[in-house]
C-alpha cells in the first residue's frame, strides 16, 4: 500500500529534525576538542581555518578499507586522532 504524501512529509520532517540534532552534537563535540587544542585563542580567518580542517579531515579519509591508522610516526596516538572526518562540515554552517 502506498503512503499518502502527508505521511511522507511527516517522516521527512522527523528525519530533518534528527539530522539537525546529530549535526548539533557533532559540532559541539568538535568545538570542545578545538577549544581544548587552543584554537579558540588563535586569531585566524574562518576560510583559513576551514581549509586547515578540510586538510586534516582528508588525512583521516585516506585509506581504501575505511579504517585509518590514527597513530603518529612514534606509534602513539596523536592528539589530532580524536578529530573525526567531517570537521569542516560542522564548522561551515556557523558563520
Amino acid at each position: 500500500m502506498k503512503k499518502p504524501s502527508s505521511k511522507i512529509r511527516e517522516e521527512i520532517a522527523k528525519l530533518q529534525d534528527q539530522l539537525r540534532q546529530a549535526e548539533t552534537r557533532e559540532a559541539e563535540r568538535i568545538g570542545r576538542i578545538a577549544l581544548k587544542a587552543g584554537l579558540g585563542e588563535i586569531e585566524i580567518e574562518e576560510t583559513a581555518l576551514l581549509a586547515a580542517f578540510e586538510e586534516l579531515a582528508g588525512r583521516f579519509r585516506e585509506g581504501s578499507d575505511g579504517k585509518h591508522d590514527r597513530r603518529g610516526a612514534s606509534g602513539r596516538k596523536s592528539a589530532a586522532a580524536a578529530i573525526a572526518p567531517g570537521v569542516a562540515q560542522g564548522e561551515a554552517g556557523e558563520s
